[in-house]
């Protein structure tokens, strides 16, 4: 598991490395899928394609984060099948799918199985809390470097409150919340896009 503290290093200029075999992508999904917890493995991923192996750059990483996060589904499925098919192909889509799911998956059912016994001791309870703390470290370190990234734009923002509010506070219903707050953003970031290029063309004139 990634120590809580690590700091994610100064970001690269761009993704500097050949592309990954197939073997590859699922030896490294299978690692980042055995030795992460939580909500800390899109940070995981993000430190080892973007930072350490350079297979990705941020921009591109931090897109399929957002893509992943609107559609259904688990986040995590959806950025290793997305990692996997821009790197590979369908059968690296395969890859990152296999390797992410199947080792967790195999862990999660002999766990369960000696879950009982191992309930009993209070070092498990210990172990459980210092995970989910590792994972809660991890997933606000990859919330700030996503902010980072933002343009420096009202639209942005004021979606990004939007949507804190109306699934925090008012508790409203996920799905709708996306669609909702996708369109419309969509829709006004289309309307400032084609605003920009029509002035720029008329002081071209």
């Amino acid at each position: 598991m990634p120590a809580p503290s690590a700091t994610i290093p100064p970001p690269p200029p761009a993704a500097d490395a050949p592309p990954p075999g197939v073997l590859t992508l699922f030896i490294a999904f299978t690692q980042i899928g055995l030795t992460s917890f939580g909500g800390g493995l899109s940070g995981r991923m993000m430190r080892d394609f973007v930072y350490e192996r350079r297979w990705l750059d941020e921009e591109a990483f931090l897109n399929g984060l957002a893509l992943s996060q609107a559609l259904p589904g688990v986040n995590v499925k959806n950025l290793a099948i997305w990692i996997g098919y821009r790197l590979a192909g369908w059968r690296g889509a395969v890859a990152g799918f296999t390797g992410i799911i199947a080792p967790p998956a195999v862990l999660i059912v002999l766990f369960g199985v000696a879950f009982s016994t191992l309930t009993r001791f209070p070092l498990t309870h210990v172990a459980l809390a210092g995970a989910a703390a590792a994972a809660i470290g991890l997933s606000i370190s990859m919330a700030i470097t996503a902010v980072r990234r933002l343009p420096r734009r009202t639209l942005p923002f004021a979606v990004m409150a939007l949507t804190f509010v109306s699934v925090a506070i008012l508790h409203w219903p996920l799905v709708w919340t996306v669609l909702i707050g996708g369109a419309l953003s969509v829709t006004l970031e289309y309307r400032r896009t084609a605003v920009a290029s029509a002035s720029a063309g008329s002081d071209a004139r």
